[in-house]
């Protein structure tokens, strides 16, 4: 009672400094750390802040629930739920995702075959809307239109303030078995086969991701809840996680170590900052080894132009940054493989398979259709006489041509009838009209694409 009495104020605080906030000025949610990769330039607007919105209320064993704010990060949350013997049924691979974050715009992992994605398992959404109201809205009241509208919005229609959300049971460590392929079509359809059955070599799966380091070099990796454990694996000092799969054939992980393995060197992306070098790391605090501190020096470079600068001096190429993740039917998985190999050339590549409710318009899956989440994220060099955006607007051609989509959380380049066509524009405007009438917030177009 003490923790949602505290909640209770927190939301007239927000609910206050909201209606505060001058008509013609846009209000933006103040964060500490952000995973967004849409920069604005000189962003200007009124800054509201959610400092008092980033506890866990309640976690109920019994029910299966946790009551959360929502900017909550996922690190605290799984801390909350792991000492029940429960997790979120999808924890984005990121230690500071926020619930709020990952409910507005989209998260996914390696649950996702079975479990699709994070606002799935969400039951109860407590919202500031644009138009300054406090609803709660759920699949089976009066605001359900907000509620199947509110994932891939944005921020655009509202914040998330209070979060009700499942959560299932788990065992202490996790078996990974990493599966070698030369082929990235068999490698699709043993994904397919895997993710259709739930099974590998007979045994349930609990987990399923895999990565693409080249044509010829890929892995799918399985996992399974075990209540015992040989031995641990420790990703989180000098060993390194990506790099274990192309060497070893089983592993085991605690569950914790599990969900954030990928954290440690952001995928891959540390090597961008020499800390995948064995002086640099052994000299590299741990607590440092983490993505939102890479994070921040990617913004401190966007911000000082320093690598750029330096490029320049050395006489190579612009870079362009292609951070992207995106989702093509499985079947179409290995073609999107070839085009991306030999268009922009980027190594590794996460590959997350996904399976969804398809009841979520603004990000509109076909219900039931196995879908892979290609993730890529780095700096490829242009052709000459080419412009910021070549690549990028390569990769979002080729993904509606193979009826896929991609994320909004990085830059897109779309003209403003096609965005509104594939995500969903028919279905966005009238509940923006219903609970935005005045367009405080920005629209999803300004938001997304044109980086207002």
């Amino acid at each position: 009672m003490t923790q949602m009495s505290a909640h209770r104020r927190a939301v007239e605080q927000i609910r206050e400094s909201y209606a505060a906030i001058p008509e013609d000025a846009v209000p933006r949610l103040a964060k500490a750390t952000t995973n967004l990769f849409r920069f604005r330039d000189g962003a200007s607007g009124a800054k509201l802040s959610a400092r008092d919105l980033d506890q866990v209320i309640e976690v109920d064993p019994v029910t299966m629930t946790a009551e959360v704010q929502g900017m909550t990060t996922y690190e605290h949350l799984v801390d909350a739920t792991l000492a029940h013997g429960l997790m979120p049924y999808v924890v984005p691979q990121l230690k500071t995702i926020t619930l709020g974050g990952a409910v507005t715009g989209l998260g996914i992992e390696s649950t996702s075959f079975r479990d699709g994605l994070p606002h799935e398992s969400v039951e109860e959404l407590e919202i500031l809307t644009g138009d300054g109201r406090i609803v709660v809205a759920r699949d089976d009241n009066e605001h359900r239109e907000l509620f199947r509208a509110f994932p891939n919005s944005y921020g655009t229609l509202g914040y998330a303030l209070r979060i009700r959300i499942k959560l299932k049971a788990v065992q202490p460590y996790v078996r990974l078995t990493h599966i070698p392929f030369g082929d990235a079509d068999k490698c699709m359809v043993a994904m397919k086969e895997i993710c259709e059955s739930g099974e590998h070599d007979g045994e349930p799966v609990d987990f399923v991701d895999g990565t693409f380091f080249g044509p010829g070099e890929l892995y799918v990796t399985v996992g399974r809840f075990a209540e015992r454990a040989p031995y641990l694996s420790d990703y989180t000092g000098m060993r390194i996680y990506y790099r274990s799969i192309q060497t070893r054939t089983r592993d085991w992980l605690s569950i914790r170590d599990y969900l954030w393995r990928w954290d440690t060197d952001w995928f891959w992306c540390s090597r961008a900052f020499g800390v995948q070098g064995a002086l640099v790391r052994s000299l590299m605090p741990r607590k440092w080894m983490r993505s939102d501190v890479y994070r921040r020096l990617v913004g401190l470079d966007r911000k000082y132009g320093v690598i750029a600068r330096v490029d320049r001096w050395r006489g190579q190429p612009v870079q362009e940054s292609v951070i992207q993740d995106i989702e093509v039917p499985v079947e179409r998985g290995a073609e999107f493989l070839d085009f991306f190999h030999d268009r922009v050339g980027m190594t590794p590549v996460w590959m997350c398979p996904l399976k969804s409710s398809g009841e979520w318009p603004l990000y509109p899956l076909e219900p039931g259709r196995l879908y892979v989440n290609f993730g890529f994220w780095g700096t490829v060099p242009l052709p000459r006489g080419q412009f910021d955006g070549y690549y990028n607007r390569l990769i979002e051609n080729k993904v509606h041509e193979l009826d896929g989509h991609k994320s909004l959380y990085s830059t897109s380049f779309y003209s403003r009838d096609e965005f509104w066509r594939f995500y969903n524009g028919i279905a966005y405007w009238p509940v923006k009209r219903a609970y935005d009438a005045g367009g405080r917030l920005l629209d999803l177009y300004d938001k997304c694409v044109r980086g207002r």
